[in-house]
């Protein structure tokens, strides 16, 4: 570079800088501007030899992080300074975190190594380690939530200044952040941005879709224009005859969301109506905003015809991002369907900044802050380390984009939901021992099942019984992650009770047939009965999958001695590399179909090729019986839609942890507390559940029928055998 160059480059470097101070949303005082100040020379002089891909200076990259901090997000000094060093300490190693706190003070540290912290995490791995990644990445949020936004800053910044990187590239960094990125900042309130990363990430993994409705949006400009002013003339008179004092805008809407519509309904760009917004801001002090958002409500109304279905009403109850409007479809000029966002200029900051703007605002005498709740609810789930990382990630981007439903306690406290929960999610909101203990659930009045989906509005009950305990179809009625990490939770402790138990009786057993258990003897059972760790094992055997006949089976093969020889000279016995694992596997070695879970036959199609542990349904073909695809298979919509009455639903399932449903008959002599005695036999019989039960009794004689669920027969003849011992039953039977 000549020198020219240089100063030609050092004055674009100090006019960014200057441009910096000029555009911050809050306004900063003769301290944070040297706090600044000091931050970018340290900024300017760890960055001094390196560029980008572009080939422009690297110090042009933390300035502009640091704008989007300053005047998009609207955070303060403190922020804008650990913006400016967020890659001081990784790419110099003369800097240290240390120094960092020497220099600038703990807070700016504590950013600035929850930034290194995420940047250092490996990059160009496989999925389970990038969404390990994405969970060290949200447990930063804890020490501070503005490391996140730090984050999301730095990689919008990266989005739009990824031309110059190879394609493979830019898909992968495209993808990552629609993946997490867009949903946090949606999450965080930061909506301006999760639009801007949204539509990025459009352009470079989809790059002809983006670029068509790009155009197509342009093209359709000026008939929008024309369209909001015809919307707006209609309008105007009233509002400023009732002395309003506003602002009409129209809001196009995003790329990304449009091409979401195009895909969900099916339709082209043309058929998508509602591709634009009107927004209408007023000026109001905090006490009139409700009165004169509805005012507004009222004006509009009074003009256009409102779909009543499509009323939303952020401002009685705001969502959890903290967002507040009241947005109205109605039916405009054209007789189009028109959105009509209402906020005021209050409303309207805390949409477009999210969490700033939220606590410019904030009274002292606020009792929950939604983010603060929010990140709370998330640390949470952070602790419960059960899950595996991708599992977590999903669940966690479940409640990021989630809809919401507000419901009541029985008391009327209000309580936010997702849509789609179950009183079991409303369970675990009120306190992890109410979800721990739920028996059953009242919805406005009437006993539901836990599955039942609940409404916006519905009056929730939970009843609880000390008795109660988790089982595992609680897995497929909870939707949140909470609820669902505490279930695992509970799950898992009482699988490894009941595999402890079944040690103790393995032991026993196999000092019957004179084998004693060891290391050696239990990898040889774990490898007999091709399982993955010991823990399978003791649990097979405690709920009884693994009897006395298997184990005599696998006794006998191991002193046929020469065989053994044989067999071991050929090949070295398999030992399972998880066999030390402390966890329960699945082992997905049964497809089941319908409600009932029933076995019939079927065979698995091979255009998508299902293997156990995929998520499948099964298709009743006309000569071929049933054949299984995946539920993402190139042609489950087509066979979903064209013929869905011959859908089945299905899945694998771990035979072991399957129940089976068997009818028991009794017969006897009547007395006093014999049905008592039946049924407290029963619920203490550990694994049996009871599904039906009916008695009848005839002159002193007494027949009864009792539908039980039980893991296998096992199970079922030690049942029958305790049940013949009752005083006054003369005959068991099964049916």
């Amino acid at each position: 570079m000549t020198e020219v160059d240089i100063e030609k480059e050092n004055a674009a470097i100090a006019k960014a800088y200057k441009e910096l101070l000029r555009v911050s949303y809050q306004t900063l005082s003769r301290d944070d501007k040297k706090l600044i100040r000091h931050a970018f020379d340290v900024a300017v002089d760890a960055h001094k030899d390196q560029r980008r891909k572009s080939g422009e200076a690297y110090i042009f990259h933390p300035i502009a992080v640091a704008k989007i901090v300053a005047q998009e997000i609207g955070l303060d000094a403190t922020s804008i300074a650990a913006a400016l060093l967020h890659d001081v300490v990784e790419d110099n190693p003369d800097y240290t975190i240390a120094d960092m706190e020497r220099l600038f003070g703990e807070t700016v540290a504590r950013i600035v190594d929850g930034l290194t912290k995420i940047s250092s995490l490996k990059k160009d791995m496989d999925v389970s380690l990038q969404a390990e990644n994405f969970r060290k990445m949200l447990l930063t949020l804890n020490e501070d939530v503005r490391v996140i936004i730090i984050k999301i800053a730095d990689r919008l910044h990266n989005m739009q200044t990824m031309d110059s990187m190879r394609p493979d590239k830019q898909v992968k960094i495209a993808s990552e952040t629609l993946y997490i990125y867009a949903p946090l900042a949606h999450r965080i309130g930061l909506y301006n941005i999760k639009t801007e990363l949204e539509d990025l990430g459009l352009k470079y993994t989809e790059p002809e879709v983006y670029n068509d409705i790009l155009n197509k949006m342009e093209e359709s400009k000026e008939e929008q224009d024309a369209y909001i002013k015809s919307f707006s003339k209609v309008i105007e008179k009233s509002l400023n005859k009732e002395g309003l004092n506003y602002e009409i805008k129209g809001r196009p809407k995003s790329i990304f969301s449009i091409r979401r519509k195009m895909v969900k309904q099916g339709v082209s760009f043309d058929e998508v109506y509602d591709k634009f917004a009107v927004r209408i801001i007023y000026k109001s002090d905090l006490k009139n905003e409700k009165f004169l958002a509805w005012k507004i409500y009222s004006v509009v109304t009074d003009h256009f015809t409102p779909n009543p279905i499509r009323l939303r009403d952020w401002i009685s109850s705001p969502k959890s991002t903290g967002y507040e409007a009241l947005h109205i479809t109605v039916v405009g000029p054209k007789s189009r369907w028109v959105e009509v966002q209402i906020r005021s200029e209050r409303m309207n900051e805390i949409a477009e900044k999210g969490y700033a703007a939220h606590y410019k605002y904030k009274n002292t005498d606020d009792k929950d802050d939604n983010l603060d709740l929010w990140i709370n609810k998330l640390q949470e789930a952070l602790e419960n380390n059960e899950a595996n990382a991708v599992d977590f990630v999903e669940q966690f981007k479940l409640n990021l984009y989630s809809k919401e439903i507000f419901v009541f306690s029985p008391k009327g406290d209000l309580k936010s939901l997702p849509k789609g929960a179950t009183p079991l999610d409303f369970a675990f909101s009120i306190h992890t021992e109410v979800g721990m203990k739920t028996r059953g659930a009242k919805v406005n009045g009437k006993l539901v099942p836990l599955s039942h989906e609940l409404q916006s509005g519905d009056r929730v009950e939970i009843l609880t019984s000390e008795n109660a305990k988790p089982n595992a179809n609680w897995l497929d009625y909870a939707t949140t992650a909470r609820a669902r990490s505490k279930i695992k939770s509970a799950l898992n402790a009482h699988t490894k009770e009941i595999a402890a138990e079944g040690k103790e009786v393995l032991r026993r057993k196999l000092k019957q047939l004179k084998i004693t258990l060891n290391e050696k003897s239990i990898n040889e059972l774990v490898s007999y009965f091709k399982l993955k760790t010991s823990l399978d094992l003791f649990y097979r055997v405690g709920i009884g999958t693994i009897d006395n006949s298997k184990l005599k089976a696998f006794a006998s093969s191991r002193s046929n001695a020469f065989m053994s020889y044989i067999k071991n000279r050929i090949r070295k016995p398999d030992v399972s590399k998880d066999i030390d694992k402390e966890e329960i596997t699945s082992k997905y070695d049964m497809l089941v179909f319908g409600k009932e879970e029933e076995r019939l036959n079927y065979s698995l199609a091979n255009c998508c090729n299902p293997i156990p542990g995929d998520k499948v349904f099964g298709f009743v073909t006309i000569n071929d019986g049933i054949k299984v695809h995946k539920k993402n298979c190139p042609n489950a919509v087509s066979l979903q839609s064209n013929y869905a009455y011959r859908i089945m639903p299905a899945k694998w399932i771990d035979s072991s942890q399957r129940t089976y449903t068997s009818h028991i008959r009794l017969s006897g002599i009547d007395n006093l507390g014999l049905v008592n005695d039946i049924t407290s036999l029963i619920s203490e019989n550990l694994h049996v559940n009871m599904k039906s039960i009916s008695f009848s009794s005839d002159d002193g004689i007494f027949n009864g029928d009792i539908v039980v669920e039980v893991k296998n027969q096992t199970m079922l003849k030690n049942l029958i055998e305790k049940l013949k011992k009752i005083n006054g039953i003369d005959k068991v039977s099964r049916v």
